[in-house]
């Protein structure tokens, strides 16, 4: 008989995290929607919801995000930006993946790169996604930040080939509790620095931590086309700088379907 995997614990619901308001459901359809509707109905900024299952998560273009029960930490905050000027914003999605980079160090002691915009990679493999919406309301715009990070999937339940896990990149016996309270740690001090400069300041850390540069890539683009050149630089709005050979194109994270080496 093959081995018994061992029983994935659950989220402690009751772990300190400071200066955030921590939920733990047992599932949910979508944490990012969840937070959501909770803002538009009053909550103040500040919530984390963690899905111990979720069943239709989302990531960019909608591509789905769905893992089996406790396999990954799956939770989506929600903060309001006040002081940042709407087209600081766009350092958000790039401020998030700094954060899980530091809070998978922390909790798993592995080496991770971000993969411009914010897909967390070890190697060339992805191991972590997020997802920031903004979401207008009468009392002022906030953002939900989603994060989705494979800590013990298998290989048999990754949705793809060049998906991985914690577990599967060396990592064993990862804590997700001590894995949410990390990421989280890192937020706050990434964000609060960030709101302190109006926005600014986080361009040195991302490029440190970005293996889009330096490469040649293929950008596939929304109107079906596509462009190859060598990634250059990271602009002051957290945009990818590509040199096609007639010149830099600059692109924002709305402005691709998808990027990868070539």
């Amino acid at each position: 008989m093959p081995a018994q995997r061992p029983a994935r614990p659950p989220v402690d619901a009751t772990a300190p995290v400071p200066g955030w308001r921590l939920e733990v459901l047992p599932t949910s359809p979508s944490t990012n929607e969840h937070v959501r509707l909770r803002a538009l109905h009053g909550e103040p900024p500040g919530l984390v919801v963690v899905a111990e299952h979720q069943t239709s998560g989302r990531g960019r273009l909608d591509r789905s995000w769905v893992t089996p029960p406790r396999a990954a930490l799956t939770f989506s905050l929600m903060v309001a930006p006040e002081g940042v000027p709407l087209a600081r914003w766009s350092w958000l999605p790039l401020l998030s993946g700094l954060a899980v980079v530091e809070g998978v160090r922390r909790a798993a002691g592995l080496a991770t790169t971000l993969k411009w915009p914010n897909d967390v990679l070890v190697g060339d493999d992805k191991v972590a996604g997020i997802l920031v919406e903004r979401v207008e309301r009468p009392a002022g715009a906030i953002a939900v930040v989603g994060v989705g990070i494979n800590v013990s999937s298998t290989r048999e339940e990754l949705p793809v080939p060049t998906a991985t896990s914690l577990e599967l990149a060396g990592a064993t016996s990862v804590d997700r509790t001590a894995l949410l309270v990390g990421t989280l740690g890192a937020f706050s001090r990434l964000y609060d620095g960030w709101l302190g400069a109006a926005g600014r300041g986080l361009r040195p850390s991302y490029v440190a931590a970005c293996s889009t540069l330096g490469r040649r890539v293929r950008v596939e683009l929304p109107t079906g086309g596509s462009l190859t050149g060598q990634a250059v630089g990271i602009d002051d709005s957290g945009r990818l700088e590509v040199d096609d050979g007639s010149g830099v194109r600059v692109l924002g994270a709305g402005d691709v379907v998808h990027v990868s080496p070539v």
